[in-house]
């Protein structure tokens, strides 16, 4: 008898993008979308529903498969969790798309540690637009962080960016010295004047969440030059992570011997010298951490996450060839 191949679906939902994975129970995977934002704090469910209905339907017929003969999915959706009243409709919303109840819900912190662990026991740090962290140990899962960029996500490129912003007026008004961050973040806004910067990000961008975000790699370019004020916040945001990573142990029950897995995704451990500081700052803490690179990235996490949570892991071997193996063998761009 011919051996039946499983297929599971991993999307991991995110405030500028949200990624799905169609892998086999061989470790191959069979099929990449990537779709719109799926954050529906900034639009709506029904908005939500659309991008996730549009995604699962462009990555099965990319594979060539239809949602029946998904096994199992795992959806890590922005702000799950975060309003206790849209639970239930979240949790709902997979089943009209897939035809079936074969799936699990939570946040997409999950897919984070999902895939640089590859499911093991240890903590995920995130550091992109936003910041938390996420562990688990034996079954039991912990969120520290991610309260949002009004009034948390310490370490994200958000928080940097608003922070190098705030140097900038400083340094325009001559409250500090001008160092090379005052040039460098005027030449990335393309500004004739310093105070064109409340027009721009505040006017012409609309407090954009993701727009101000992005200006953090400037911060660091500054940092790379030696600017003491963005070192500062670089110095500052790593710290802040460490402070997480350290609630997170704590709360999982991990002891002081024990050696903690470690492992990040997001944006900002894309800068050699944001990962760099990132890793002084972690061996500065009292326990000790064993950091890892990201072993698969948080899509793929996610369909791993699904076989796991339908109790049919990957084997070890279908494990090791989905490291090996998951460049993208048939990515579909959808247009918002």
């Amino acid at each position: 008898m011919m051996e039946t191949t499983a297929h599971y679906l991993g999307v991991d939902g995110g405030g500028s993008k949200t990624a799905f994975a169609l892998v086999d129970s061989h470790g191959v995977v069979s099929a990449r979308v990537t779709a719109a934002s799926s954050y529906y704090f900034n639009s709506s469910p029904d908005a939500m529903e659309r991008v996730l209905g549009e995604g699962v339907s462009q990555v099965c017929a990319a594979a060539g498969i239809t949602t029946e003969q998904i096994g199992a999915a795992f959806f890590g959706l922005p702000g799950y969790g975060e309003a206790s009243a849209d639970v239930a409709e979240l949790d709902a919303m997979p089943a009209r798309i897939l035809g079936h109840d074969r799936y699990r819900c939570d946040n997409d912190m999950v897919c984070g540690w999902a895939g640089s662990l590859v499911c093991e026991d240890g903590i995920n740090v995130i550091s992109g637009t936003g910041s938390m962290t996420y562990g688990e140990r034996l079954g039991v899962g912990h969120r520290v962080g991610g309260w949002g960029e009004l009034f948390g996500d310490e370490g994200s490129a958000y928080w940097i960016a608003t922070r190098g912003l705030n140097s900038f007026s400083r340094m325009s008004d001559g409250r500090i010295p001008r160092g090379p961050l005052h040039g460098l973040l005027g030449e990335r806004l393309k500004i004739s004047s310093d105070l064109d910067v409340v027009g721009l990000i505040i006017g012409t961008w609309g407090g954009d969440r993701s727009r101000i975000a992005a200006l953090a790699t400037t911060v660091c370019e500054a940092a790379r030059v030696g600017d003491s004020e963005a070192l500062r916040v670089v110095s500052d945001a790593v710290r802040e992570l460490a402070t997480l990573i350290e609630t997170t142990r704590s709360l999982l029950g991990f002891g002081d011997d024990d050696v903690v897995p470690v492992s990040y995704s997001g944006g900002m451990f894309t800068d050699d010298g944001y990962l760099a500081s990132f890793r002084a700052a972690l061996a500065e803490l009292p326990a000790e951490y064993d950091l890892r690179v990201p072993l698969l990235d948080p899509a793929l996490g996610a369909a791993v996450y699904a076989a796991k949570n339908a109790r049919t892991p990957f084997s070890t071997a279908a494990l090791q060839r989905l490291r090996g193996t998951h460049t993208p063998t048939n990515e579909v761009e959808i247009n918002e």
